[in-house]
C-alpha cells in the first residue's frame, strides 16, 4: 500500500483523536457546571407536591420532568463511553499507521551541514513537544472520561439516598417479630372511609362488616428479646394447588407475575363517569403505586406515607372496607423513612397471597404476613433499600416461600423467606445494580424457575434453593419491566438497552434482539407465536415471537405505566388517563373497545370472577357486568 495513503489515515486519526480529546473535556466542564442529575425545578416542585399532595397535574408534571432527567442522564453516559471509544480506537489505528510509515521509510543520506544540524534539530523538537502536547491532551480526555462516567453514576445512585437519620438507624436484619393467634383488636376503630358508591343492583353482603377495623401489631419493648420460632415448631404450610392460585389473583400481574389471566366472561365495555358496568368505587385511605391482588371475595392493596404503613383488605362484592392494619414498631425499621420520589412513593411493590396470609413490603425494608383477618403473623426488616426512587418490586409465593427480589446499591440478592416464621430460608447475592423489576415464577417445561431483569442479567434461580440455574449479560441501565416467558422463550427489555429474545434449552442462548421500541415501566404479554410491547410513551407493538418480525404498532396519545394482562385471546392495557384499551392477540390489529374509568391510572390491573379490579389515583373499582 502507498505510503501517502498510510500517511493520511495516520494524519485523519490524529485530528479525529485530538477533536474527540476537546469534545470530552468541553462535555466535563459542562457537566460540571449543569449538573444532568439534580435539578433545582424538580426540587421546587417537589416540595409543592408536599404542600398539596392531592395535585395530580403537578404529579404528573414531575413524572414527565424525571424521566427527561433520566434521558439526560443515559445520554451523557452514552456520550462518555461513546467517546471513550473512539478515542481509544482513534489512537490504535494512529499508532498503526505510524508504525507502517516509520517502517516502511528509506534511510536517508547523512548532511553533516551546520545548518541542515540545526533544521533537523528544530523539526524533532517541534515532533517532540506536538507529540507530547497531543498525548497529555489525549490522557487528559480519557482520564476526564473514567472521572465523568464515576461522577455521574456516583450523583445518581446518591441523589435519593436515604436521609442521615436512616444511616444511623441501620437494621437488624435477621429480627423477626413472630405473633401467633393473634385476635383483631376490634375495639379501635380506623377513621371510616366515605361510603362506597354502589350501583342500586348490587346487593351487599350481611357478613361484611359495616364499619373497617384497624388492627395494631404488637407493641414491642425495646429491651424485649424477640426470637424467631423454628420451621420445625411449626405446623407444615397447606400446598396450595396450582389450579387454585389460577383461579385466583395472588400476584402482581397474576399467577406467577406471568401476565396471564385464568378467568372468563371478563367486561369489554364500561364508563367511569356515567357508571356503566362499575360495580362499586370505595376511595383509599393512604397513596399507593401497587396493583391489587384478589383471593375469593377479598382484594388487598397498601398505602403509605413518611409516617404511616397501612395494609387494606375490601370486600371483593360489596367495596367496603373490612380491615387496615397498621404496620410499625418492627425492630430494625429506619426512625426516618427513606427518600423516595413522587413516582414511586413508599408504597410501590404489590402485595402476594398463598391463601392462608397475605403479604407486604415497604419502602423501608419492612415486610409483614397477615391473616386473613389482618392479624400480624410475623414481621421483620430487611435492612433499608437504597436506590434513586424507592423500592417497587412485588412480591410472590411458591409452596412455603415468601420470594423477595432485593437488588439495591449497598447490596443486591434474591431470597426466600418461611411463609410461617419469616426467617430466611435461603439468600443468593447477585452482582447486578439497582432494579426496579418484579420477579417473574414459571414452569419452564423440566422444572420451575425464578426469572429476573436487571442490569447487566437476565437470571434464573431455582426457587427451592436459590442456586443460579443460567445468566446473560445482555441488559443494562435502570430496569423496570419484569421479564414474560411463553413457549420456552423468555422475553427481556429495558429503555436505552434493548429487547431481547431468550431461548430456554440445556443452555440460554439469545434468539433474537430489537431495539426499536423498548420500555422503561411496562411489562410485555407474550403467547407462543406473538409479543407485545407497550412503552411509557404511548407505543403498542407486536413482534413475531420466534423471530422478532414487527407485525404492527399502535400510536396513543397518551403513555403506560400500566402493565399489559392476557385473558383469553384479548389483551387489556390502560393507559395513564385511566383508558382502558382492550384489543386481539393477533398479528393484526383489532382493538375491541377502549373504556374510560375518569380518574388517572398507573396500576396493573387484577382479574377476578366475571369482574375486573382497578386501583386509580384515589379509588378502588371493580368494574363487571
Amino acid at each position: 500500500m502507498k505510503m501517502d495513503l498510510w500517511k493520511g489515515i495516520a494524519i485523519l486519526a490524529a485530528v479525529f483523536m485530538l477533536l474527540v480529546s476537546l469534545l470530552t473535556i468541553v462535555n466535563y466542564l459542562q457537566i460540571q457546571r449543569a449538573d444532568p442529575i439534580h435539578t433545582e425545578t424538580i426540587n421546587l416542585l417537589v416540595d409543592r407536591l408536599n404542600q398539596n399532595p392531592q395535585d395530580v397535574s403537578l404529579r404528573d408534571q414531575i413524572r414527565e420532568l424525571d424521566l427527561l432527567v433520566r434521558k439526560a442522564y443515559f445520554t451523557n453516559q452514552w456520550q462518555v463511553r461513546t467517546g471513550a471509544y473512539l478515542l481509544l480506537i482513534s489512537l490504535a489505528v494512529f499508532i498503526i499507521a505510524m508504525q507502517i510509515v516509520e517502517g516502511r521509510k528509506k534511510p536517508q543520506p547523512e548532511l553533516e551541514t551546520e545548518e541542515t544540524e540545526g533544521f533537523l534539530s528544530i523539526q524533532k523538537n517541534t515532533r517532540r513537544w506536538v507529540a507530547v502536547g497531543g498525548g497529555v491532551l489525549v490522557t487528559t480526555a480519557l482520564l476526564l472520561t473514567y472521572l465523568t462516567h464515576s461522577e455521574l453514576e456516583n450523583r445518581f445512585e446518591l441523589a435519593a439516598q436515604g436521609k442521615p437519620e436512616v444511616e444511623k438507624q441501620l437494621p437488624a436484619k435477621d429480627s423477626v417479630v413472630v405473633v401467633q393467634n393473634k385476635q383483631a383488636d376490634v375495639s379501635k376503630q380506623a377513621e371510616v372511609v366515605p361510603v362506597p358508591e354502589v350501583l342500586p343492583n348490587v346487593e351487599e353482603s350481611k357478613e361484611v362488616e359495616k364499619k373497617p377495623v384497624e388492627v395494631q401489631p404488637k407493641q414491642i419493648a425495646e429491651n424485649e428479646k424477640i426470637e424467631p420460632e423454628s420451621p420445625k415448631k411449626t405446623e407444615p404450610s397447606k400446598t396450595i394447588s396450582e389450579q387454585t392460585l389460577k383461579n385466583n389473583f395472588p400476584s402482581f400481574r397474576g399467577y406467577g407475575g406471568n401476565g396471564v389471566s385464568f378467568k372468563e366472561n371478563l367486561p369489554l365495555h364500561w364508563d367511569g363517569p356515567s357508571g356503566e358496568n362499575v360495580l362499586w368505587k370505595t376511595e383509599i385511605p393512604l397513596h399507593g403505586y401497587n396493583s391489587p391482588i384478589v383471593w375469593e371475595d377479598k382484594v388487598f392493596l397498601t398505602g403509605a406515607n413518611d409516617e404511616r404503613q397501612e395494609v387494606y383488605c375490601f370486600n371483593g362484592n360489596t367495596g367496603v372496607l373490612v380491615w387496615t392494619a397498621v404496620i410499625d414498631n418492627i425492630p430494625g425499621s429506619p426512625a426516618v423513612s427513606p427518600e423516595v420520589t413522587p413516582d414511586t412513593g413508599h408504597a410501590a411493590p404489590t402485595m402476594c397471597t398463598d391463601g392462608t396470609h397475605v403479604y407486604a413490603i415497604f419502602s423501608t425494608g419492612d415486610v409483614v404476613a397477615l391473616d386473613m383477618s389482618g392479624s400480624i403473623v410475623w414481621a421483620r426488616n430487611l435492612g433499608v433499600p437504597r436506590n434513586h426512587y424507592g423500592h417497587s418490586s412485588s412480591l410472590l409465593t411458591y409452596e412455603d416461600k415468601l420470594l423477595i427480589q432485593y437488588d439495591h446499591s449497598n447490596e443486591a440478592k434474591v431470597m426466600a423467606l418461611n411463609t410461617q416464621t419469616g426467617e430466611t430460608l435461603w439468600s443468593t447475592a447477585r452482582k447486578v445494580k439497582v432494579s426496579w423489576a418484579s420477579p417473574v415464577l414459571v414452569n419452564t417445561g423440566s422444572q420451575m424457575e425464578l426469572i429476573l431483569n436487571a442490569d447487566p442479567l437476565v437470571a434464573s434461580y431455582n426457587p427451592e434453593t436459590g442456586e443460579e440455574l443460567w445468566q446473560l449479560k445482555c441488559m443494562m441501565g435502570e430496569v423496570g419491566p419484569s421479564v414474560v416467558y411463553a413457549d420456552g422463550v423468555v422475553f427481556a427489555m429495558n429503555e436505552y438497552a434493548s429487547l431481547v429474545a431468550i431461548q430456554l434449552g440445556e443452555q440460554a442462548t439469545i434468539l433474537w434482539e430489537d431495539d426499536e421500541f423498548l420500555s422503561d415501566v411496562p411489562s410485555p404479554v407474550a403467547t407462543d407465536q406473538y409479543l407485545f410491547v407497550a412503552t411509557s410513551y404511548g407505543v403498542l407493538v407486536c413482534y413475531d415471537a420466534k423471530t422478532g418480525e414487527k407485525y404492527w404498532e399502535q400510536e396513543y396519545d397518551d403513555g403506560f405505566y400500566s402493565s399489559m394482562m392476557m385473558n383469553g385471546d384479548h389483551i387489556y392495557l390502560i393507559d395513564k388517563r385511566g383508558i382502558t384499551h382492550i384489543f386481539k392477540a393477533s398479528n393484526v390489529f383489532e382493538e375491541i373497545a377502549a373504556s374510560p374509568l375518569g380518574e388517572a391510572v398507573y396500576t396493573t390491573p387484577a382479574m377476578g370472577d366475571k369482574s375486573i379490579y382497578i386501583r386509580a389515583e384515589k379509588h378502588l373499582y371493580r368494574i363487571g357486568m
